[in-house]
């Protein structure tokens, strides 16, 4: 592909050549220019998603092996293009080429150009002065027109047939490259990764060698068993996530060959014209052509929870952030008010969502805190095993056994030393604390995720939706000189108005009406209650909340329209930060209603109403209601100022006949918006859930530390943070801006003091978890929107919300709160912390009954006795005997106080020192008292079988008292046996299954045993009941 303006032809195959995960192309100026090469490499190295890279000063070519689904393949040649230094002369030659390629049969049908998206306009840059095209500039600084002539569409009758068909074969679908779930057969290889299961498979290979198939056969079906269960647990765990994935609206309204259509999201294309309402869900990235009131909720791509405006004139700004872009809706946000007509400019990958899917696919995840204390106790356990093998069979070769009995012994001692069931059991652990959490409205995708969540140490919130309600609420109210303070949270209509200072006369209830109802009027929200007694809203969260204010003085919107008949708006805009409308009284009277900006509505009025006398606004009134303002913005409140005026009978609005809810154009403000009479502030705010302040108090105590990241701005970060005990006097506040003026090392050795962040991008979250996880913290980080999944995924434990949030974080998360509540993170917490010491509990029972295994043959080995244990009767202790009671263990509720202790350390190990000595200790008694019982028969003229059942019923039977020995928490307190109903039917049943393979016949060869007499019982009840409470 030759980019110069001297050679604009493009000769496909030889200058570029495309394939997925590879490009060749041929870069201008590159052929015997070894500082661009360098330099190309140097730019191309550092881009993420690129595997090599080489530019080749002798042939003038550049190719590069790239990660498909983690970067675009035009953002490659972008990247290129730029780093030239020819971007601002050849993009057009650019666009012409690749829509050139893919507009090929051989190249449009090879699966790849389907997912691929337009370059369309390039991404925010500098242009140099006196350089600029038209297509050269990003789409908000374009106009309407210009937007839309690029893209070959029509504003009033959108794209015809044959042009969508087009653009489909160009852009692709309208929805995100997908990593590839793991198949079937990739899951059931997973556990044979595992050293104790390649041990096992080793020992099973070895018994198959000795002829002996019973012990090879029942080693090797206990392994395949596993690892079928596994796979068929991970397969039903992808199939149900990828049914949950809504990652857009499922439908959209577009106008096409001049019909208004609704169509599939997934189907929609650049240069599609949209149509947008209140409600609706922006199906796509798309510049604004015609905005009547719209407002768009952004805060699942920017964080910021306060609805905003939207407008089609263009924004000169080249690089600002997407929260900038007045005149851009995005993919996954909200409309909550107005309308609008909007040109698609951007779908799938491409899209702003889309970025930040493809940032989330480069984060690589890591395996949790469990997963490697597992591995790490694996691989000690499996080299222990090895090591005893080896020296039993170097004492037993030096004092001439044979050495198929030696292999014998070796695989014994391997099948012995392995905790065949520990993994049954850690799943069951999991299982357990996922059912628990459940009932407290935590809903586990991951299950190692459970634990670490009971070892985090750092908790990483957001404020909108997971510390506070969500819910704009009026909280104060000035008017007629008297504060108000307005109790009651969230939408729910019920509440009072409690006067601040001197009591309230009727000419202050008659102003606070007054107040009231102009909020009521100048709106578009809606409040609605449902048959269930529940409340539903929709419009703009602002004018939600002064709809529940009115109503909590029983001032109903649908009583007020009835008497106040609206005629005209006037829509809020960014550039007036005013809402105005007309509306025609009872006995024809017309009044104006305005709200919006304290400042601007101050600017529009020359009166003030002060016990029901209209009387000029002086000086010292203003600077009062400028006081008052300052006051309430310095406590975090949104303050909306709010006036009206009567219209004279005779007064007409452009000499035009009144048309019901009609908007006024700005040409008509003139006169309007002047000479307006003042009537009162409102604050508001987005109250804190109940119940957060307690449970962020309670994570204090647990030795975890809270940490807030929002998009707001300070002053409500640090008035919500405050309120709920975030902000402590030693903890520090810093904004994205801080962040970004620090390095990697300064913002990790400030960390230990950051408690709250605000105005944050989704990169700037990313970085603070990271730097939090450098200091050796377990960080477990909230998330709802878009912009948080990549931040989400990097943490140790991702938690996503339920209710708000999107499947693009669901799918980071480990764990999805359903109900969006901070307190479910608490109670979550004291789960996987129960989880925890379950497990540890369980490794107490098991790994002490593999201790004694080991020990009992160990000590035959070197006295020169047969092996106590064969195989088969090692494999149903561990598995059946065994496997019920420590299945029953992890089902212990939480012990009382398991809140009050800090976490563990990120490099502890699972086993502690004190849990290691108690192990040691109960392993060595049950195995001396095993080996007892086994040599003392030998002595004594019993057959070998009789002494290996013997040594058998004393092993299973010393491990059913462990069992309610390990119970014993870690302050050294036994369970109380009621508090867990599983435990006594679970010792029964492994008592039962020793029985049965004492006394069953068809069990008899298989375990090599024989029948026992009430001597024989009498004898194994002393011998494993005095090693009880050892």
């Amino acid at each position: 592909m030759l980019l110069n303006s001297s050679n604009p032809q493009i000769r496909a195959g030889k200058e570029f050549h495309l394939i997925p995960g590879r490009l060749r192309l041929v870069v201008p100026n590159l052929k015997r220019n070894n500082l661009l090469a360098r330099h190309l490499n140097d730019c191309l190295a550092a881009l993420p998603g690129v595997k090599s890279a080489r530019a080749n000063p002798s042939t003038g070519r550049a190719l590069v092996y790239f990660d498909p689904i983690a970067l675009h393949w035009r953002t490659l040649v972008r990247e290129i293009i730029s780093a030239s230094q020819y971007l601002d002369k050849n993009l057009p030659a650019v666009n012409r080429l690749l829509r050139d390629k893919l507009s090929q049969p051989s190249f449009a049908n090879d699966g790849y150009a389907q997912a691929a998206a337009t370059l369309s306009a390039p991404a925010a840059q500098t242009y140099p002065a006196g350089n600029k095209t038209e297509k050269d500039l990003p789409w908000h600084v374009m106009n309407a027109r210009e937007a839309v002539a690029f893209l070959n569409s029509n504003a009033d009758h959108g794209l015809s047939g044959q042009a969508v068909q087009h653009n489909r074969r160009l852009y692709g679908a309208n929805e995100f490259i997908a990593q590839s779930p793991p198949s079937l057969f990739s899951l059931l290889l997973e556990p044979f990764k595992d050293f104790m299961t390649r041990l096992l498979l080793g020992a099973a290979g070895v018994s198959l060698l000795l002829g002996e198939f019973a012990d090879a056969a029942a080693i090797t079906t206990i392994v395949g068993v596993q690892a079928i269960l596994g796979a068929i647990q991970g397969y039903r765990a992808e199939k149900s996530l990828a049914a949950l994935k809504e990652l857009n609206a499922p439908h959209a309204w577009a106008v096409r060959e001049g019909f208004k259509t609704r169509v599939l999201t997934r189907d929609l294309v650049p240069g599609d014209i949209i149509l947008l309402e209140t409600g609706n869900k922006v199906p796509a990235d798309a510049r604004v052509l015609e905005s009547v009131n719209l407002m768009v909720e952004e805060s699942s791509l920017t964080g910021e929870s306060v609805p905003v405006s939207k407008t089609a004139s263009p924004y000169r700004h080249l690089r600002p952030s997407a929260a900038d872009k007045n005149n851009m809706v995005f993919m996954g946000t909200s409309v909550t008010g107005g309308r609008a007509k909007a040109v698609v400019v951007a779908t799938g990958m491409e899209t702003e969502m889309g970025r930040i899917a493809s940032m989330l696919q480069q984060v690589e995840p890591e395996p949790t805190l469990l997963q490697k204390q597992l591995e790490d106790l694996g691989k000690k356990v499996t080299k222990g095993a090895l090591a005893v093998v080896s020296f039993i069979a170097a004492v037993g070769i030096i004092r001439g056994r044979p050495l198929w009995e030696m292999l014998r012994t070796g695989v014994s001692l391997a099948v012995g030393a392995i905790p065949e069931g520990l993994p049954a059991v850690v799943t069951l652990a999991l299982a357990f604390g996922v059912q628990r959490m459940v009932k407290k409205k935590a809903v586990v995708r991951k299950l190692p995720a459970v634990e670490t969540l009971g070892s985090a140490t750092v908790v990483c919130t957001d404020k909108t939706g997971t510390l506070t309600k969500n819910e704009m609420t009026v909280k104060a109210i000035y008017t007629n000189g008297i504060s108000w303070e307005v109790t009651g949270e969230g939408y729910v209509p019920e509440g009072d108005f409690i006067p601040r200072g001197r009591s309230p006369g009727s000419r202050d209830k008659e102003a606070l009406h007054r107040l009231l109802t102009i909020g009521a009027l100048c709106n578009n929200a809606q409040l609605t209650t449902q048959n269930s007694g529940q409340w539903t809203v929709s419009g703009d969260p602002t004018e939600v909340a002064l709809l529940s204010a009115a109503a909590k003085a029983g001032l109903w919107r649908r009583d007020l329209q009835n008497r106040y008949c609206r005629s005209r708006e006037i829509a809020f805009d960014s550039a007036r930060k005013l809402m105005t409308v007309i509306c025609q009284a009872p006995e024809q009277e017309t009044h104006i209603f305005t709200k919006g900006a304290p400042d601007n509505v101050l600017a529009c009025c020359t009166r003030v109403i002060i016990n029901g006398r209209v009387v000029p606004l002086a000086i010292r009134i203003r600077n009062q209601i400028l006081s008052v303002n300052n006051e309430m913005s310095g406590k975090a409140l949104r303050v909306l100022a709010l006036a009206y005026k009567p219209l004279a009978h005779d007064q007409n609005i452009n000499n035009q006949s009144p048309q019901r809810d009609s908007v006024i154009g700005n040409e008509n403000l003139a006169d309007l918006e002047k000479d307006m009479i003042f009537a009162g502030l409102t604050g508001m705010l987005d109250p804190p859930r109940p119940g957060v302040k307690e449970a962020v108090d309670k994570c204090r105590r647990a030795g975890i530390k809270v940490v807030m990241i929002t998009g707001d701005q300070q002053n409500t970060a640090r008035a919500i943070a405050g309120e709920l005990n975030i902000l402590e006097p030693e903890g520090i506040l810093v904004s994205g801006n801080d962040i970004d003026g620090m390095s990697d090392a300064d913002l990790a050795v400030l960390t230990d003091q950051i408690q709250v962040c605000s105005e944050t991008t989704p990169a700037q979250k990313l970085r603070i978890v990271r730097a939090f996880k450098s200091r050796g913290n377990i960080v477990a980080m909230t998330g709802d929107g878009v912009n948080d999944a990549p931040a989400v995924k990097e943490a140790d434990i991702g938690l996503a919300m339920g209710k708000s949030g999107t499947d693009v974080t669901r799918e980071a998360a480990g764990i999805t709160l359903a109900d969006d509540n901070f307190t479910t993170i608490e109670a979550a917490v004291r789960e996987g912390r129960t989880v925890g010491d379950n497990i540890r509990k369980s490794l107490r029972y098991i790994l002490s009954g593999n201790i004694g295994e080991v020990l009992a043959i160990f000590l035959a080995a070197v006295s020169g006795f047969p092996t106590p244990l064969v195989p088969a009767q090692i494999l149903w202790v561990n598995l059946a005997s065994e496997g019920f009671p420590a299945m029953a263990l992890v089902a212990d509720p939480p012990e009382p106080g398991c809140m009050d202790r800090p976490p563990g350390k990120p490099e502890e190990k699972l086993l502690s020192q004190e849990l290691s000595r108690q192990i040691l200790r109960r392993g060595l008694f049950t195995g001396i008292s095993t080996f007892g019982v086994f040599g003392a028969s030998l002595l004594t003229g019993a057959g070998l079988s009789k002494a290996r059942t013997l040594a058998f019923a004393n092993l299973v039977l010393s491990q059913v008292f462990n069992v309610f020995d390990s119970r014993t928490s870690i302050k050294q307190v036994p369970g109380k046996l009621n508090s867990n109903r599983y435990l006594l039917p679970a010792a029964a049943l492994s008592s039962g299954l020793l029985f049965a393979a004492i006394y069953v016949p068809v069990l008899q060869p298989l375990f090599t045993t024989v029948p026992l007499n009430i001597k024989d019982w009498v004898i194994l009840a002393l011998t494993s009941g005095s090693v009880s409470r050892v």
